[in-house]
């Protein structure tokens, strides 16, 4: 498969020869000349609308950033994916968190997993509280998911991923060991803050409730003193697990059916991943826009705007998802890069965001690119997302108008649009990302499936307690 430069494809020379006549090009006029240009520029997956129209991109662009994404061997690499070929070159691991939303075409050892979680759940009678312990991957997805669908809990869910002890008692707050179930989530049940947690959660127990573990660890869980463990495997990385056993918590407190739902629509999302070409393809094209931003348009940073409350913890999930994927500077050959790779991801949900930083998205001098995500759940705040993204294209140069309230416009973003905010729509929003994250780890050629960079750090903060006899 092509592990060469992108810098070194055609089409990379032709993008930034293109990006030059874009300089001048205003998106006002834009849409003066063109004013279907809001119905042109768009895209469906099932339950998911993309209007990349306030974009600073045409027709050419995208047939240019269609030829990068052939001439780096896309069609292959996306078949690879969904073949289990080991494309984490640097740990020799298949990528497969597809197959774990795969229905009846998942692996039996995923289907057996998700049999036990549901025999599982339904065992958790007098359970008022799950306290799930997790970092990283472990976490955010499990929590994304409650957040979101909490008023349908029938089990109180709270989370612990901080190794501050603080965290953990709040999460224990009120709870009583007799009707507490502990989640401790760990991929190598080595994991130092949630293995702190563990054991500051089994002493509060005092042999009273009940843990699970959810690890591909096996044998240190039991030794830790867990007999219930839920499987995890080596061809998951943690922040792809939210469809694996990682989310026992959530299926547990939410209901096997609307977790059922949430894989649902991440497997809608996959065929439409793997059969719409390029230039109609939601994920593809998220991919497509956003090398065209970082690298042609210098947009150092992507802003995530969720107008629903009900996602204000997205932003969060998506910085771990494409911030670790992608955020390298060697290439899978091990070539220092010569461009960039991803790029900062932030944001908040909207209206909230308007009174914290948009005055730095309208007036700043920072080139940021943003998304808009509008699940319909409100008139006002489907009304405040169409006027941000308006005001951040349009703008307003009123020579009448002093020049700090001046609005210079021309600023790119796309409105992903959900028909409705429900589990299975989640799961394909989700999904949409995640496969966005691989298409741009394929353009770049970075490998997007591991994070060797967050090891130095704890190896480190090892030796320091160490040194203090510590550890």
């Amino acid at each position: 498969m092509n592990t060469t430069p992108p810098d070194a494809c055609p089409a990379w020379a032709k993008l930034a020869a293109h990006a030059e006549g874009w300089c001048d090009t205003r998106l006002a006029a834009l849409f003066a000349a063109d004013p279907q240009r809001g119905a042109h520029c768009g895209a469906h997956a099932p339950g998911l609308h993309l209007d990349y129209s306030r974009q600073r991109a045409g027709a050419l662009t995208l047939r240019l950033l269609a030829q990068l994404a052939e001439e780096r061997g896309f069609a292959e690499w996306r078949r690879a994916l969904f073949d289990g070929a080991p494309i984490n070159v640097t740990e020799n691991r298949a990528v497969r968190h597809a197959a774990l939303r795969a229905g009846d075409a998942a692996p039996a050892e995923v289907r057996s997993a998700l049999a036990r979680m549901r025999a599982l759940a339904a065992q958790l009678a007098g359970v008022r509280r799950i306290v799930h312990l997790g970092t990283g991957g472990s976490d955010l997805g499990a929590r994304l998911l409650m957040d979101a669908f909490r008023g349908r809990a029938r089990i109180d869910v709270r989370f612990a991923a901080n190794i501050d002890p603080l965290d953990l008692s709040r999460a224990l707050e009120d709870a009583e060991p007799d009707s507490t179930l502990v989640v401790a989530v760990s991929k190598t049940f080595t994991t130092a803050e949630t293995l702190a947690n563990a054991r500051a959660a089994r002493a509060w127990l005092n042999g009273r409730g009940r843990m699970v573990a959810v690890t591909a660890n096996e044998a240190a869980a039991r030794a830790f003193g867990i007999d219930e463990v839920l499987p995890m495997w080596d061809w998951v990385g943690g922040r792809f697990s939210v469809w694996s056993p990682a989310s026992f918590s959530a299926l547990a407190a939410l209901g096997a059916d609307t977790f059922d739902a949430f894989l649902a629509g991440a497997r809608d999302m996959d065929r439409h991943f793997l059969d719409a070409p390029l230039e109609k393809n939601v994920p593809v094209l998220l991919a497509l826009l956003g090398v065209w931003n970082v690298n042609f348009l210098g947009a150092a940073t992507h802003c995530v705007l969720p107008y629903a409350h009900a996602l204000q913890l997205l932003p969060a999930y998506l910085q771990q998802l494409e911030m670790e994927s992608n955020g390298k500077r060697v290439d899978r050959e091990g070539r220092e890069l010569g461009y960039a790779t991803a790029p900062v991801v932030w944001g908040a949900a909207g209206t909230v965001s308007q009174h914290s930083f948009h005055q730095l998205l309208h007036q700043g001098t920072p080139q940021v690119a943003c998304d808009f995500i509008v699940a319909g759940v409100s008139a006002e705040l489907d009304a405040n997302a169409e006027a941000q993204a308006r005001a951040l294209a349009f703008g307003t140069g009123d020579p009448a108008l002093p020049a700090y309230r001046r609005y210079p416009g021309n600023r790119p973003s796309s409105t992903l649009r959900l028909e409705w905010l429900d589990a299975r729509h989640l799961g394909g929003l989700l999904a949409a990302y995640e496969h966005k994250v691989f298409t741009q780890g394929v353009l770049w050629n970075v490998n997007s499936f591991d994070q060797w960079g967050v090891e130095l750090g704890k190896q480190l903060a090892g030796e320091i307690l160490k040194n203090q006899g510590r550890a």
